[in-house]
């Protein structure tokens, strides 16, 4: 394999092996933390315009296969690793690591100390990044990776969202789902819970979600600044008091904006399997999948509607919100995990539970 280097806009560079789709690429570089479950978050869309880390030292001991994707195709712009294995030992295994990079043509550096970049990210906070074959022009290329944090300010959700509308299931509960970027297992979930899922386009309108006559409204994960989808907002606060929702990461962000909160930029984010969250509603913590780079500002929630539900035990930040009087709930993690515990899988219960109830009302 060629030399390759990431460059971070700080000036830091680190030296390894590129292989995959070989040409330079710009983006924010940040860090997941998970043991496993490599596939589906490399296929996460909620990664578009990242190039991402992963701090685990050894990726692909158990293969791929078309079992673990969660979205038709990786979106991200860039992968680092440790060490790739060379051997693949999984049953379900269909294909190497190697092979599934070098399908999908995604642009990975190889051979680099991820605990190092993982070190910087952490103490000075996510920034741009450029992997490249050449350092030729290092402060051209550091000027591109400061270019490349800024793909996070633009509106990465029209690259990943669904085009038309989907149906998946047939269960008695309908639900349409705004697809911002959304995991598959967000809607395997619902399906599993007997629910019909219409997946929309993320610029649906209010009218055209309520022309399915839904049963409720499920928001999804996805990429980039929340304040991007000022289209989407405007939609859910029309739809605020018609429909029971229920945000999930990007969708948690944007239900807050439509309650008339704020967001803000986490120094380096939340990504991987092991963050614990408390229901403040019960007293009991949870270890929580997480994937985001933006938060809820506490502080800005309308403290006459809006409760929050879960706080993140690591840095008090803002994990979920539910309403005192309409029936909205969200979460800023994941309980649908893939990868991850399924400690808080439950939610889909009481989202299904909020549905029911409105019905009656």
């Amino acid at each position: 394999m060629p030399k390759g280097y990431l460059v971070l806009e700080n000036g830091a560079i680190f030296e390894g092996q590129i292989f995959g789709k070989n040409v330079p690429i710009a983006g924010e570089a940040v860090f997941n933390t998970s043991m496993n479950g490599y596939q589906e978050i490399i296929t996460d869309p909620s990664y578009a315009g990242q190039i991402l880390t992963l701090t685990y030292p050894i990726i692909g001991n158990y293969g791929c296969g078309d079992y673990g994707f969660e979205s038709d195709k990786p979106a991200l712009r860039g992968l680092v690793v440790k060490e790739i294995s060379e051997l693949t030992a999984h049953y379900e295994s269909q294909y190497s690591f190697n092979e599934f990079v070098e399908k999908y043509e995604i642009t990975c550096l190889t051979g680099v100390d991820t605990r190092a970049i993982t070190r910087i990210l952490r103490m000075n906070g996510t920034m741009g990044a450029v992997i490249t074959s050449s350092l030729d022009q290092q402060e051209k290329l550091m000027e591109v990776a400061r270019k490349g944090k800024g793909l996070l300010d633009t509106d990465l959700v029209k690259q990943v969202s669904r085009k038309k509308n989907g149906v998946f299931g047939s269960g008695i509960t309908k639900i349409v789902l705004l697809d911002f970027g959304t995991k598959r297992n967000i809607i395997k979930s619902l399906v599993g819970k007997d629910c019909m899922v219409i997946a929309m386009p993320a610029e649906s309108t209010a009218e055209e979600i309520l022309a399915q006559n839904p049963d409720g409204l499920v928001l999804s994960n996805g990429p980039g600044n929340p304040e991007s989808c000022d289209y989407a907002v405007r939609e859910i606060k029309l739809l605020l008091p018609l429909l029971p929702m229920f945000g999930i990461c990007l969708g948690h962000q944007l239900l807050a904006l439509a309650l008339g909160a704020t967001t803000y930029k986490l120094n380096f984010g939340h990504r991987g399997g092991n963050h614990t969250v408390k229901d403040l509603r019960t007293g009991k913590c949870l270890i929580s999948s997480q994937n985001h780079g933006y938060a809820v500002d506490a502080d800005s929630l309308p403290a006459d509607d809006v409760d929050i539900s879960f706080l993140n035990l690591n840095d008090n930040t803002v994990e979920g919100l539910v309403h005192k009087r309409l029936p909205l709930m969200s979460v800023q993690f994941h309980p649908e995990a893939t990868p991850g515990p399924r400690d808080s899988a439950y939610l889909f219960d009481e989202f299904l539970a909020l549905v029911r109830s409105s019905e009656r009302n």
